[in-house]
């Protein structure tokens, strides 16, 4: 199970880099158009919709009465949990609240050399619903995740959407909610619970915006209802880049490389190293660990095939490359981490030094681990609290003001045929100037 080896010393480097740049790592379902109808379903029969689908597809039979969690139910289910787990779990909302409370922006207001007054303010959406996969596969974590910078953005209503196949229910997950201030929790889940939350049904009220991951359906789902709501991304499978340098533990480094490829056979590992014994070292401790792993199944197929190992002249040549990988997660283990990072531009979230593995950011580090996959770390960010707000433009004139700047508007009025435009001002205009 080797994965794929580049040097750029190499002539053919290039090619092969662009290659595993443009490589195509998730099976896209073609399911569009079956969530076109669940969408177009949900939107006519509402409720009844919701809970014909729920039985098709997680085998489970709702009432209206029943499609949220009760407080009881989340009570009973709550206390299940463990005194480490809920402690585990305390830790991390709290520092994650505590990270996100500083990207809290501010106001702004003031007062131009003409007299006009200018300014910005910032408000939340109104209500927010977060997708959490379900069943086994549910992660407390990115309730967690999901729900505090949206309570921390002072969200008013926080909805979660979290399927419970069978009526399996995962309490971590529950608990989670509640200690991120979620106002109700919805068993049910794929393309019909997005179009509940965009569209509304008689018992659940419609959100601004959605966030949260899913699988292909989810995801289908979420670039349909784009502009009825906001969303946060459409997530891709995971990835890591690790930067590090020959005098690192490799077997440090290959369990973090592991550590992505045991998400699915379509995550991504990859090392970029300027030591190629190192490399060599490493691709060879992720063979041991791959022997007892119990994911090893998954994380050898992804190392595999989406694994690789880069040999560079020198770490500036790293940084560079990382720029154009613009990875999901960035580790950077070398004698200055800062130094490196500060010429990466473009990452989700990075990690700096040996004793910061990427799996500390998915708990407990404090920021979010909602990050954009497939390169889109160029253009976008992970899930913060700017993401549950907008921000309102504020303009006040005076008259002084109106006379000073008006009559540019309307000469810009004028060359663009808008007649009227030019009207509004120059009424006022010609008032100010009897």
């Amino acid at each position: 199970m080797m994965p794929l080896f580049l040097d750029t010393k190499d002539a053919q480097f290039e090619g092969g880099f662009a290659a595993l740049l443009g490589m195509k790592r998730e099976e896209a379902e073609d399911v569009d158009a079956a969530v076109a109808a669940i969408i177009a379903d949900v939107r006519a029969r509402g409720d009844a919709a919701v809970i014909e689908l729920t039985a098709r597809y997680d085998r489970m039979e709702l009432t209206p009465d029943r499609l949220a969690f009760s407080p009881q139910e989340i009570a009973a289910e709550v206390a299940k949990v463990g005194a480490q787990e809920r402690a585990a779990l305390e830790l991390a909302a709290e520092r994650i609240r505590a990270y996100h409370e500083r990207q809290k922006p501010e106001d702004a207001m003031w007062t131009d050399a003409t007299g006009a007054t200018l300014g910005w303010r910032w408000t939340p959406v109104s209500a927010a619903g977060l997708y959490v996969p379900g069943g086994t596969a549910s992660y407390p974590s990115s309730v967690l995740m999901n729900a505090i910078p949206a309570s921390v953005a002072g969200v008013e209503r926080l909805a979660i959407c979290c399927p419970t196949p069978r009526g399996e229910v995962n309490p971590l997950v529950l608990l989670a909610a509640q200690l991120a201030g979620v106002d109700v929790i919805y068993r049910i889940g794929g393309a019909q619970a997005v179009a509940a939350m965009a569209y509304g049904t008689a018992t659940i009220a419609p959100v601004d915006k959605i966030t949260g991951p899913g699988n292909a359906w989810v995801a289908a789902a979420k670039r349909r209802v784009f502009g009825r709501v906001g969303i946060d991304m459409i997530a891709g499978p995971s990835e890591v880049l690790v930067i590090a340098t020959g005098e690192q533990d490799p077997d440090w480094v290959a369990i973090d490389l592991l550590s992505q490829a045991e998400h699915d056979e379509s995550a991504q590992s990859i090392l970029i190293t300027p030591d190629a014994a190192f490399g060599r070292a490493v691709a060879a401790a992720v063979e041991a660990r791959l022997e007892t792993l119990p994911r090893r199944a998954i994380a050898g197929a992804s190392w595999a095939q989406n694994g690789a190992v880069i040999t560079v002249r020198e770490l500036d040549e790293a940084a560079a490359l990382s720029n154009r990988i613009a990875p999901e997660h960035l580790e950077i283990l070398t004698p200055d981490p800062e130094a490196v990072a500060a010429k990466c531009l473009h990452a989700g979230a990075i990690f700096l030094g040996p004793f910061t593995p990427e799996a500390i950011g998915d708990y407990v580090g404090g920021p979010n681990h909602v990050l954009p996959t497939a390169r889109s770390a160029r253009f976008s960010s992970g899930l913060n609290v700017l993401d549950f707000m907008k921000r309102t433009t504020l303009a006040r004139m005076t008259p002084e003001a109106l006379k000073a700047i008006g009559p540019a508007a309307e000469v810009l009025a004028a060359s663009e045929g808008l007649q009227a435009h030019g009207l509004s001002v120059k009424a006022r205009l010609d008032r100010l100037n009897g």
